[in-house]
């Protein structure tokens, strides 16, 4: 069953639910589980026990048909005896992969509604909107909604070689692609080419959309590329990156984990370079 099937993303809960409810529960940044065996699982609560709960609770759809929250839990909500705190990017990398969107999803959500409880204008408390997911001003008429930053990925090819980098603190030996934000009045097509250019000294030129993922560190949407290689000698910047060099797609490094779109966009595109697409 696909993830879209499965996961059916609401803002505005029914007027009466009488079943149990997944809850996607946040304390103090991390995500409340359990285990069942070897699999994670997100703990289910009685309507009744949902509404004791401390903390802030927001509907976020229908997750295998059965009704879903996320919940920001105070910091002295009494926890689960049988329940594990375990940090996000964890959880993404053991869990199911609909689980972790939705819980992705949700921690953006909790973490938005955290942080515009006040407004960034006037500093008057803001009040939930009658109808979107948003938090409005009552004194500035401004209307905040979730904050969403586009993140360009980029993935430079020259013949059968990748262009990949390392940052600073990544996994010893690991590479990846060129990341970075979007700029304010940028493309995204300008975006990629300044970001290869700025961390690789590197010109690339005709981008080739790949896909994209939601990432909620904190509240990116990662859209993937491939370019070609038009020029330049490869040097890391020294400061957003500790390394950048090429590689022959038969002798590459250690490579992300398979759940980042960057390992999807790197496997898609050594696949093609296999098949004499270049």
């Amino acid at each position: 069953m696909s993830a879209v099937s499965r996961f059916n993303p609401a803002h505005l809960p029914p007027d009466k639910i009488d079943a149990p409810v997944v809850c996607c529960a946040f304390h103090g940044g991390k995500l409340l589980v359990q285990r069942a065996g070897d699999a994670l699982q997100l703990p289910r609560l009685d309507p009744g026990q949902l509404l004791a709960t401390l903390g802030e609770r927001h509907y976020v759809g229908t997750l295998d048909g059965e009704h879903c929250f996320a919940v920001g839990l105070a910091h002295d909500a009494p926890l689960p005896p049988a329940a594990e705190l375990l940090g996000m990017r964890a959880f993404i990398l053991e869990a199911d992969d609909v689980f972790s969107a939705v819980a992705g999803y949700a921690l953006q959500i909790v973490e938005w509604s955290r942080t515009h409880r006040y407004c960034g204008s006037c500093g008057k408390p803001t009040a939930v909107h009658v109808s979107d997911r948003a938090r409005d001003c009552p004194d500035c008429r401004l209307t905040y909604y979730p904050r969403i930053s586009p993140v360009v990925m980029a993935l430079v090819t020259r013949g059968r070689q990748l262009l990949l980098t390392r940052k600073p603190g990544y996994a010893a030996g690991r590479y990846t692609v060129v990341a970075g934000f979007v700029e304010p009045g940028e493309t995204l097509e300008h975006a990629l080419i300044r970001e290869v250019r700025e961390e690789t000294g590197v010109d690339s030129a005709h981008p080739l959309y790949f896909g994209s993922q939601p990432w909620p560190f904190p509240n990116s949407l990662v859209m993937a590329f491939a370019l070609e290689y038009t020029g330049g000698e490869v040097r890391a910047d020294g400061v957003e990156l500790e390394d950048a060099r090429w590689f022959d797609i038969d002798a590459l490094p250690e490579l992300p984990e398979a759940v980042h779109i960057s390992r999807h966009l790197i496997d898609a595109t050594i696949a093609r370079l296999r098949r004499g697409k270049y």
